[in-house]
């Protein structure tokens, strides 16, 4: 189906891109870790599923295809959605508490 390709051309974008993708949580984690209004732009169930996604892939490509390079890959991503995940369920955890505080004050 996709002879008339170069196999390597897949490969080194499929490493390029998911290099990139890798790198790119950093922002995204420190976006969530100076969010000072609970992580309200972070959908819980999106972050959720894209862990799901990542941790079945890596599952899938060590148990059925013998791919560590790529099950390495795919748990490290499900790993930086986790932290994503928790670093803004506790935020949303503690601006929650930091209302409640303020409405028992007043």
């Amino acid at each position: 189906m996709l002879d008339h390709l170069n196999i390597d051309y897949l490969a080194l974008s499929f490493g390029v891109l998911n290099l990139l993708r890798l790198v790119s949580y950093l922002p995204q984690i420190a976006a969530v870790a100076r969010d000072g209004n609970g992580a309200t732009a972070i959908s819980f169930s999106c972050w959720s599923i894209w862990i799901g996604a990542n941790a079945s892939t890596a599952l899938y490509a060590w148990v059925k295809v013998g791919d560590v390079a790529l099950a390495t890959m795919s748990m490290f991503n499900a790993v930086c959605c986790a932290i994503v995940l928790a670093l803004a369920m506790y935020k949303r955890a503690v601006a929650k508490m930091q209302i409640n505080k303020a409405t028992q004050a007043t």
